[in-house]
């Protein structure tokens, strides 16, 4: 009974807490939208200068395949000082450099030309280039064919045909959506849960609540159950409304099952926020330390390349995040649609980081305020 009293308690503060309330709509709503669509993992108008020094109708014929929507060609340029000026300014990104002997070359088969490229955005760099390997490979297979079509015969060929699971028309939208509401979850529940605690801190009613009759594991469980509750509904409704609705992405997952680990992630993210609450002063210092941990979480969760291409120590270390498992364990379920037999080991993950961090903050809260 003294439990949903306090309960009671936190869910008033929360609600009379406007500014609150406007940051957690805003969190799983609109940086969920801006993330599915302001951030692409796709190459399009990759800002292109050519200098055709062939000026023959192969070279123009190659030149007409790089088009939008991958690429826009802005300029013709005669000389390398124009393409050093273009490049130095920002102004373009690649150069394409067709070579005087190309239809020459193309006859002889052994054509070849220069692409020059600005590799500061690496990731960028290197999905164009292979967008320009594919079309040299293709235009290279035209050329080969037109000779043999001459012929009585035709050119034996393998046509590959690349089917994508989950996501067939490899649309980053539904990556980054998901992504991001993962990534809001994990954040909202560290800050809401630390700031819980450190608001009764500041206001200096935590030694009032622990004189009262109420035991300090009550107190515990009243700054996290609300947290789990408030989080886990607001992440069903981004869901539905934002991901499945606005994005398309189709949920074939068991939702009830995505709901029940969610709520278990919660309570194990809030566990780390209450421990990070009992050893700062204030919400500026919480801010800093859950930065300081987010940021290295999320760069080992896999979310950005995957476990098998990092360093062995970095690996070994991802295995300490909750936020790997469960990014392994929500894109699983939802699109992939995988049940218990798939996704057990990341459940059984979540569970055991979640009951260590529970044991450290109950410790630590009870050595902090319950003395």
């Amino acid at each position: 009974m003294r439990v949903i009293i306090l309960i009671k308690k936190e869910f008033l503060q929360l609600f009379r807490d406007k500014i609150l309330i406007i940051v957690l709509i805003y969190a799983f709503t609109v940086v969920i939208y801006t993330g599915g669509k302001g951030i692409s993992l796709e190459v399009k108008r990759f800002p292109v200068i050519i200098q055709d020094q062939s000026k023959s109708s192969l070279s123009r014929e190659f030149i007409n395949k790089i088009r939008p929507p991958y690429f826009k060609i802005l300029a013709f340029v005669d000389s390398d000082k124009e393409i050093v000026e273009w490049l130095d300014k920002g102004k373009a990104s690649l150069v394409l450099v067709i070579p005087p002997d190309f239809e020459r070359k193309v006859k002889k088969n052994n054509a070849k030309i220069q692409i020059i490229i600005d590799g500061t955005m690496s990731m960028t760099a290197t999905i164009a280039i292979s967008y320009l390997s594919n079309i040299a490979y293709g235009y290279s297979l035209e050329i080969v064919e037109d000779k043999f079509y001459k012929r009585p015969y035709k050119l034996p060929q393998i046509e590959d045909k690349v089917r994508l699971l989950f996501n067939p028309n490899n649309l980053s939208s539904w990556f980054m959506s998901l992504l991001e509401l993962f990534n809001m979850i994990t954040m909202v529940s560290l800050l809401l849960s630390s700031a819980a605690l450190i608001r009764e801190k500041e206001y200096g009613t935590i030694e009032q609540l622990l004189i009262t009759p109420v035991k300090s594991w009550e107190v515990f469980l009243a700054k996290i159950l609300p947290t789990v509750l408030t989080i886990s509904t607001l992440s069903l409704f981004s869901l539905f409304f934002m991901v499945k609705g606005i994005f398309k992405v189709p949920v074939k997952g068991n939702i009830f099952l995505f709901y029940i680990v969610t709520c278990f992630y919660i309570f194990t993210m809030s566990s780390l926020g209450i421990t990070i609450a009992t050893f700062v002063n204030n919400l500026s210092q919480a801010m800093m330390v859950i930065l300081v941990i987010l940021v290295p979480m999320l760069m080992i969760s896999g979310a950005w390349s995957p476990p098998e291409a990092m360093h062995p120590v970095i690996k070994c270390i991802s295995f300490l995040s909750p936020m790997r498992y469960f990014l392994d364990f929500g894109y699983g379920v939802l699109l992939k649609g995988n049940g218990l037999y798939y996704v057990w080991k990341d459940i059984i993950g979540i569970l055991l980081i979640g009951f260590s961090l529970l044991i450290i903050s109950v410790f630590r809260f009870h050595q902090t305020f319950a003395k």
